[in-house]
């Protein structure tokens, strides 16, 4: 396993905001119903071009650690830029037979069949996981041969998945059923390692409800009637082709059976999400056969979910348990997120008093002389170390103090034109073509380099440093900025980029997962609990630093989506990372014990951290709040968490060995509450984490206004805060 002993990253995109062409109308065979056919769709939206100028590439590489994906993509897909961080990532690694999590399901697909749970939860104080047990396995006899599967297409919210030779999964996310088309007449084999107590069918044979010994009970749908031959644990169907829709009932409340029976004949097939305006955010989904379309909505959603927009109705007793809280039930083929808009500020909202400058000042002067050329050729730590002295010539504009400012830049332009250039000894970027993106060359030779950056391990972190310290260079020096925009931006659409094939050489946002709302940083690494993160203020710095590139570029589109996935990373961090005990999103047993989630996982969350044991709460507490920024105000605008994670850390660092950096984050998130105390506390530290300075901890400790109001996020300064009300 990957060990991760830091990240941190930043985020871009310079494509315009593009109103999406909406889906194509169903085709007959594959509708529930050959006689009914929905509307036309209106003609395609006109979309906004980008640039047609050629982009920057870094020199091209054949890595030969990089796994081959023509195995599980199909031939139609490999041509195009693929992703590495997706939610069906499993599925296309190694032999491909590892579960994802396609709420609310597990679904793992395996010799030639695919199997579908609906998981119960383990939970102790220190971590929760999803048990995965095959309670129903879906195969085909045609299927004996022991075909690969095949991705066949995918997209925002969904993936289809095809078992040669005529089965076809709809994997939408969020959708209480588990879709499957089947292309041309077959039996249908469905087993389970439960026992089977029955087998019921309505009367024209196209609903069929199956009780396991689990208390368990399945619903299945046909588009046509069919009938069964039944054993202890297996099902065989009489030959079928047509639309198969699989659905536990998750409560025997006939509720529940009149909701799934109401909205099955109406299935999706794919979903994408759009960006209209800043901080909104459009779900459409394509859908097929008749009727509304029902989906589920996870707590984020609901809490987004604007009920002037779209015609969406919310069944908030049709309810589906999962590892990120209730699933409510939505109707509606358009979904809108409206998010509270946040500020992506240069410098600190608040300011810092006057009185407080000489202080900051005395501490930049003995910062800004301590530089000296980067020793390390990590493309992680030399990122921060890059970030960490662009910090110097902001704190040096705040408290107007611009003699620094010349040696701060010197100091950045020699530290990053070696990257950019391929000047650089020992390590530098390069362009891998068979995924389609950025590795280094540590990387390309070895799956361990750069914690993993070769196969797109925490690309979102390592560039997103780079991405600040260009940002601050650019912004001081605007020909130097001019001079190195398209590497700037190459390495930006890296991880930000917004097409959807074509000519991109980047896929889709590579770390930020739509249907979440919050980044992975797993890469091409199999995992049996699926995909993970464990920094979310490093992947806040990322989308937050490309935002500030934007500003120095003039570039209001890249402003507007860093601002966005920064927003959306923010409350997502807030509500699955940030443990609120009684909150309900996790057990009592596990939030009693724990402030904040270590590593969060698709289908675990862990109090543990790659490179720390739960016990190391210091760390838990930094990981999640490094680096300091003015975007941390953001992050932890509520006061009253603040406090609670403070002291929920401190008895930590009375350990013996406990780092220096360490107790600096604890001090200053303990900063937000009492500005004395820490102030105290963070003058007597003998040392900073590598990518921190006493500079940044006294500018952060003095901006702590005691007038600010409890809770405030800065959103009121945000340029684009009039769209969060239309």
């Amino acid at each position: 396993m990957l060990k991760k002993l830091k990240r941190r990253v930043k985020t871009i995109v310079s494509k315009a905001f593009k109103k999406r062409r909406r889906p194509s109308k169903p085709s007959q065979q594959d509708s529930f119903s050959p006689s009914s056919t929905p509307p036309p769709s209106p003609p395609p939206q006109p979309t906004m071009s980008s640039s047609s100028a050629t982009p920057f590439l870094f020199p091209h590489i054949q890595s030969t650690i990089l796994p081959d994906p023509s195995r599980f993509f199909s031939p139609n897909l490999l041509s195009s830029p693929l992703p590495t961080n997706s939610f069906f990532q499993n599925f296309v690694l190694k032999n491909g037979d590892q579960p994802e999590y396609i709420h609310p399901y597990i679904v793992k697909s395996s010799q030639s069949s695919l199997t579908l749970c609906h998981p119960s939860r383990f939970v102790t104080t220190a971590f929760i996981y999803q048990i995965f047990i095959a309670d129903l396995t879906i195969s085909s006899p045609q299927n004996e041969a022991a075909h690969d599967h095949k991705v066949s297409s995918f997209s925002d919210l969904s993936v289809t998945l095809d078992i040669p030779p005529n089965l076809r999964f709809f994997l939408v996310r969020g959708s209480p059923f588990i879709t499957c088309a089947v292309s041309s007449p077959t039996p249908i084999y469905i087993s389970t390692i439960h026992a089977i107590l029955s087998v019921s069918s309505n009367s024209n044979q196209t609903k069929h409800t199956i009780k396991m010994n689990n208390n368990q009970t399945w619903i299945l749908y046909s588009s046509s009637p069919l009938s069964f031959t039944s054993g202890m644990s297996s099902i065989t169907t009489s030959e079928f082709s047509g639309v198969l829709r699989f659905a536990i009932l998750p409560d025997s409340n006939g509720y529940y059976e009149s909701i799934l029976d109401r909205f099955s004949c109406c299935y999706p097939v794919k979903g994408e999400a759009v960006f209209n305006n800043p901080f909104s955010l459009e779900y459409k989904w394509e859908k097929k056969g008749w009727g509304d379309l029902l989906l589920l909505a996870h707590p984020l959603h609901l809490r987004l979910l604007s009920k002037d927009h779209g015609n969406v109705s919310i069944l908030e007793d049709f309810k589906y348990k999962s590892m990120d809280g209730d699933l409510v039930g939505v109707v509606g083929d358009s979904w809108v997120l409206k998010m509270h808009p946040i500020s992506v500020t240069w410098h600190s909202i608040g300011g810092i008093e006057e009185e407080s400058f000489d202080e900051v000042v005395s501490a930049l002067c003995k910062d800004v002389e301590g530089l000296t050329p980067i020793a390390t050729s990590s493309s992680y730590f030399y990122g921060k170390l890059i970030a960490r002295a662009a910090r110097f010539a902001l704190i040096a504009e705040e408290v107007s103090y611009p003699d620094v400012i010349p040696t701060v830049k010197k100091f950045l332009k020699e530290s990053i034109e070696p990257w950019l250039d391929g000047s650089f000894n020992g390590n530098g970027f390069l362009y891998d073509p068979k995924w389609g993106g950025i590795v280094t060359k540590q990387g390309s030779l070895d799956s361990g380099a750069d914690f993993g950056f070769g196969v797109y391990n925490d690309h979102h972190y390592h560039l997103g440093y780079f991405l600040y310290g260009i940002a601050v260079l650019a912004k001081i020096d605007p020909a130097w900025g001019r001079k190195y925009r398209s590497q700037a931006y190459s390495m930006m659409a890296d991880f930000m980029n917004l097409g959807r094939r074509g000519n991109s050489h980047y896929p889709r946002l590579r770390n930020f997962d739509l249907w979440k709302l919050h980044s992975w940083a797993g890469g091409l690494t199999e995992f049996a609990d699926g995909r993970n993160q464990e920094s979310t203020s490093e992947a806040v710095n990322g989308y937050y630093s490309a935002a500030l590139m934007g500003l120095s570029y003039g570039d209001t589109h890249l402003v507007a989506i860093g601002s966005t996935l920064a927003a959306l990373e923010i409350q997502a961090a807030q509500t699955w990372w940030h443990v609120r005990e009684g909150e309900g999103i996790y057990e009592d047993e596990f939030s009693k014990e724990n402030r904040v989630v270590g590593v969060l996982w698709s289908t675990k969350r862990d109090s543990g951290l790659w490179f720390a044991p739960p016990a190391w709460k210091e760390c838990r507490l930094g990981i999640q709040l490094l680096p300091l920024l003015p975007i941390t105000e953001n992050l932890f605008s509520d006061t009253g968490f603040a406090r609670e994670l403070v002291n929920w850390a401190l008895p930590a660092l009375g350990r013996e060995g406990v780092g220096e950096g360490w107790k600096g984050f604890v001090y200053a998130l303990q900063g937000v509450y009492d500005k004395e105390g820490a102030l105290e506390k963070i003058r007597n530290l003998n040392g900073h984490d590598d990518g921190n300075s006493l500079s940044n901890m006294l500018w952060w400790i003095h901006s702590r206004s005691a007038g600010k109001e409890e809770g405030h996020d800065g959103g009121r300064y945000c340029w684009f805060r009039h769209y969060s009300d239309h």
